[in-house]
């Protein structure tokens, strides 16, 4: 059989990184740029979905291979340790090429999770096989019933002798499909109040009583998926922290997940498509909308900055808290505000292909689409701003 020369063996003695945190912004800006242009495989660019693992794979092995797949994570851990200011670099540079996004859930979400809670049996089996590929991972919180409100999971886990035996539904699951391993909320204990009865498990997709069902969007692509089970076994040392102290785990990785969907990228990105749109349309030295693409850019640079604080916490190990919702409000407002004038912009052809002056290809009622949920994943708007009445300004129920 021929290798697939795309498989990424994880070289745990790979030659180590340099400092990026010492160098100048200017000289780490034109490493990245030299190591995107050098290495992108011949795989989409500007791809107006998220693209699916076959396809973004190729990427994903470089990355792995150079050891550039984990940008936040320690060191020591097989990361770049890039602080706040070397990642947003990182970021404008994919973005500018027009990279794909990888398969990031294990290396954003429960990779810093199994960090703060796993096990060394776990950190040591599961960490490794993230920076690799070998393990693609989804999330399994959200189901019909439990959306923004996690505490009213039904999924069930019932403890067997040495098994967990998992019954119930998740739905809206990104890239599920593509996924070997699902990371799933599942209620433990009935007898207490809801938020003091889940626990967080670990569960392999092609498990005995596994099922998964694609999910098609509005462009018809099945970037969605639902996924049932059905007396579903695993082990019991497949738990991550204790029985029932899922909802701390759970919060703490929706913090980590609102900083990373709160990030500037897709803003920037599209704001730079209507900077590009606006030129080859005669429109860049119109005064009014000059002036509405001046305050979409102080926004997003407000948005830079709020990103970044939110960053360091992280990198200090400091607690998140409920602030963290203006962060994900305020990029995902910015993003569909942004789509919407690339539609103005676009006018009659918004839904046509395009090529700006650039190397992109896009079409404006992509983006508007795209930007449509991003007020309604990881939490929605409504439910984030009642969280922050009550978490940080102290309002009543």
């Amino acid at each position: 059989m021929t290798p697939d020369p795309y498989t990424p063996p994880f070289v745990a003695d790979h030659p180590p990184h340099p400092d990026f945190n010492a160098m100048a912004d200017a000289d780490f800006r034109a490493l990245v740029r030299t190591f995107v242009e050098t290495h992108y495989p011949d795989i989409p660019r500007y791809a107006q979905r998220r693209l699916f693992w076959p396809e973004v794979k190729p990427w994903y092995a470089v990355l792995a291979r150079a050891g550039w797949i984990a940008p936040t994570w320690p060191v020591a851990r097989g990361g770049m340790g890039l602080g706040a200011g070397k990642h947003l670099i990182l970021i404008e540079e994919y973005e500018r090429f027009g990279c794909a996004r990888v398969h990031d859930i294990g290396v954003v979400m429960l990779g810093p999770l199994l960090m703060q809670y796993g096990t060394p049996e776990q950190q040591d089996h599961y960490l490794p096989r993230i920076l690799s590929g070998e393990d693609v991972w989804a999330q399994g919180y959200s189901e019909p019933g439990a959306g923004s409100d996690l505490a009213a999971v039904a999924t069930t886990a019932e403890l067997d002798g040495d098994t967990w035996v998992i019954n119930g539904q998740k739905t809206w699951v990104t890239l599920g499909i593509d996924a070997n391993r699902v990371f799933v909320l599942a209620r433990t204990d009935k007898t207490v109040k809801k938020q003091a009865g889940i626990s967080f498990l670990l569960v392999p997709m092609d498990a005995p009583g596994v099922t998964a069902r694609p999910i098609e969007n509005l462009e018809r692509n099945a970037e969605f998926c639902e996924i049932f089970f059905d007396n579903v076994r695993i082990p019991a040392g497949d738990i991550v922290g204790e029985v029932n102290q899922g909802w701390t785990i759970a919060k703490a990785l929706l913090g980590h997940e609102r900083v990373f969907i709160g990030a500037p990228r897709l803003s920037a990105n599209a704001l730079a498509r209507l900077e590009a749109l606006a030129r080859r349309n005669g429109l860049w030295d119109d005064p009014a909308f000059r002036d509405r693409f001046a305050a979409l850019a102080m926004d997003l640079g407000d948005l830079n900055d709020l990103f970044e604080t939110y960053v360091q916490r992280l990198r200090k190990g400091e607690p998140i808290g409920a602030d963290v919702g203006v962060l994900k409000i305020f990029q995902s407002e910015l993003y569909q505000r942004i789509s919407e004038e690339l539609m103005q912009v676009a006018g009659s052809l918004a839904g046509v292909r395009q090529e700006d002056a650039g190397d992109r290809r896009h079409d404006a009622a992509g983006t508007y689409l795209a930007a449509r949920p991003t007020t309604i994943f990881a939490g929605s708007t409504e439910i984030l701003r009642n969280v922050l009445a009550r978490g940080s300004l102290d309002l009543p129920k």
